[in-house]
């Protein structure tokens, strides 16, 4: 079989680490790649998200079906697929650059979420990142092209939580900021019920969701990284920023002789996966049976998935001939970039 070494025994089997093969690659480049609009293949910038949608499903559904595929990277696994399909197999030499502005491009993407308030005003919901070590987050993702905000924070919080907030959202009633060149909406979504049962809607995504108390979440400082940290320990990263203005938001907005419990309701678990080495499944906690949060130190670790090297060997890619890239290459930003329709179709 021409393309990539497989690695593995023959047949493979559970607990095996095998490379996908070329056929099942090239499936999936013409699946989501060559599939997509034209208008969205003028740039490796738009090609590159529809090859992480390809490693998404390879991830979240190939894996599952073939338990002796090995899990990669989104940069492996797009690795991969430049030296086993035919379209993108001419701009090989190029890929470290195309990879590197991939990357830089995703982080000026407008993000767009919404902060979860409970009935008491204080407690929100966050979620926490799939990978181990993740930091907690209120949910959000980035924005489709042409997306409108609030429709992407419906979209976003309904694949992490399984809440549709659409009824909720007032277009006014939102925190904005700039991290470095990102910019991040947040749509206020105040008194949901605590009894709502909450479970993301995607695989290996979020790996638990949680009411946090508002008055325990870090602020914005000028001090070190580990200053993001709640007073257990708890990572909060990307939500620091927000804090102090959600802070003035309640004390503007929370409604004028709102019965409160005569004690500080308690941050608790209401969803968490149950087994993180597969993430097969996740589980649902009613109320009641709500765990309450505890420092980070005191967590079971979650266990990552074993990574191959960034960097392929030959042994592990075809030795098939790399063929040499146009005579004009795509520029620094690839934003000129043409397939060569004939030629692809010509090659399936």
């Amino acid at each position: 079989m021409a393309g990539v070494n497989r690695g593995g025994s023959g047949a493979g089997g559970p607990g095996s680490s095998t490379l996908p093969p070329q056929e099942l690659l090239e499936d999936l480049c013409s699946r989501f790649v060559l599939n997509a609009p034209e208008e969205e293949l003028r740039s490796f910038e738009r090609i590159l998200f529809y090859v992480e949608q390809a490693h998404w499903f390879y991830e979240d559904y190939t894996m599952e079906q073939n338990q002796y595929l090995k899990s990669l990277t989104l940069r492996e696994f797009t690795s991969l697929m430049f030296h086993s399909c035919s379209a993108l197999r001419p701009y090989i030499t190029h890929f470290d650059d195309i990879y590197k502005d991939f990357t830089t491009y995703k982080t000026s993407v407008p993000v767009t979420g919404a902060i979860m308030l409970d009935e008491s005003y204080q407690r929100c919901l966050l979620v926490k990142g799939w990978k181990a070590g993740a930091s907690w987050s209120f949910p959000r993702g980035k924005k489709n092209k042409d997306e409108e905000d609030c429709d992407c924070a419906v979209r976003e919080v309904w694949e992490e939580t399984g809440y549709d907030v659409s009824e909720k959202l007032k277009i006014e009633d939102h925190l904005e900021v700039v991290m470095g060149v990102q910019r991040m909406r947040l749509y206020i979504i105040a008194g949901v019920n605590e009894s709502i049962p909450f479970a993301p809607q995607t695989k290996k995504e979020i790996s638990e969701i949680a009411w946090h108390r508002v008055d325990e979440l870090p602020v914005a400082s000028n001090e070190a990284p580990s200053h993001h940290r709640g007073p257990t320990g708890l990572k909060y990263f990307m939500v620091f920023p927000f804090v102090t203005p959600l802070k003035k938001w309640i004390e503007e907005h929370c409604p004028p002789g709102l019965q409160r419990p005569g004690s500080p309701l308690q941050g608790v678990t209401v969803w968490k996966v149950k087994n993180m080495a597969s993430g097969a499944s996740g589980v649902s906690i009613p109320p009641s049976q709500a765990t309450p949060l505890l420092p980070a130190s005191t967590l079971r670790p979650s266990t990552p998935s074993t990574p191959i090297s960034s960097t392929l060997t030959s042994e592990q890619l075809t030795q098939t001939p790399v063929t040499s890239p146009p005579e004009e290459p795509p520029g620094k930003a690839f934003r000129n970039f043409r397939f060569d329709f004939a030629l692809i179709l010509e090659q399936l």
